[in-house]
């Protein structure tokens, strides 16, 4: 989350960096994120366990996306904002509650892959896609709960003059806020490392040395490439946050708190970046898949072959 009191206190650079990254992460992440749905809905004739979380992942990218163009209004009319609390609150909660939605999402795709891979018989009875279904329905409860969080950023009765930005002191004071999104991302980053480590050491495995099965490469790319991303995008903002957490409630003093404020502004929106990524990735997936159904073990899709590429 950001805090910023006024114009001044966000410089002239950072305000320009969040316009050149939102625009083309708004226009490129819609464009990637609808064919990607498109392949869904009417390229794949059967859903899968893998499907079901990336048409909730597709959703959760989709909805943060169309608040980009206001949080990019929002640092023009800085305290000047006139669309109202209600929609402010409503904005602002798709924003951050919907990113710590995707974040769990990935965590699940992650997960079923490896299972579907490095355990395709116990596979048999863990995945179904009615189980996927309630795992995506549960989080989007869960991430639903946490709505009633962002109406209070501002501090309650606050009438908002200014959106996504200018935190009440209670916000920033609130440890259990801080812990449970830091938990939230750190706790997904090491099982996804922990998961995409084995399901590259399982895909190895199998791989015969004198014929390395494009296919096989291809799936060790993907799963690696999902990681990287996750962790390229969510890394810098959870570290900073952490940091500007620490210095607004004095645990620390440091000389320079508006750069450590412009860095939370800039990796934050460097984290929206993970939107557009996600369906570029899952769009090129699905294409691949569709042209070769062997390509199917990257996504997790089919656990009776898993085992043997």
């Amino acid at each position: 989350m950001n805090d910023t009191h006024g114009k001044g206190n966000i410089s002239a650079t950072v305000e320009l960096f969040q316009l050149i990254v939102y625009t083309p992460t708004f226009i490129l992440g819609l464009l990637f994120n609808i064919m990607a749905l498109s392949f869904l809905f009417f390229k794949v004739k059967k859903l899968s366990e893998s499907t079901v979380y990336m048409i909730a992942l597709i959703f959760l990218d989709t909805l943060l996306l169309f608040t980009l163009p206001f949080k990019i209004i929002s640092y023009h009319l800085q305290d000047n904002w006139n669309l109202g609390s209600v929609f402010c609150s409503t904005l602002e909660s798709l924003y951050f509650v919907n990113m710590y939605g995707s974040i769990l999402i990935s965590l699940c795709i992650c997960v079923d892959r490896y299972i579907a891979i490095c355990h395709p018989f116990v596979a048999l009875t863990l995945r179904s896609i009615k189980k996927a279904a309630v795992v995506c329905a549960l989080i989007c409860l869960g991430t639903s709960v946490g709505t009633l969080s962002t109406f209070q950023l501002h501090g309650k009765g606050h009438n908002i003059s200014s959106c996504f930005h200018n935190f009440s002191k209670s916000t920033w004071e609130n440890t259990g806020l801080l812990s449970t999104l830091e938990i939230i991302f750190f706790g997904s980053m090491a099982a996804m490392t922990f998961c995409t480590a084995q399901t590259v050491r399982c895909l190895r495995r199998h791989r015969k040395p004198d014929n390395p099965r494009p296919h096989s490469t291809r799936a060790e790319r993907i799963v690696v490439t999902n990681l990287v991303a996750f962790l390229v995008c969510f890394t810098p903002y959870h570290v900073a946050y952490f940091m500007y957490f620490l210095v607004k409630n004095n645990v620390i003093h440091i000389s320079f708190q508006q750069v450590l404020r412009d860095s939370v502004q800039v990796t934050l929106c460097w984290a929206n970046l993970n939107c557009c990524l996600d369906g570029v990735c899952y769009y090129f997936v699905l294409k691949e898949s569709l042209e070769d159904p062997l390509q199917n073990t990257a996504t997790g899709s089919n656990p009776h072959t898993a085992h043997i590429n």
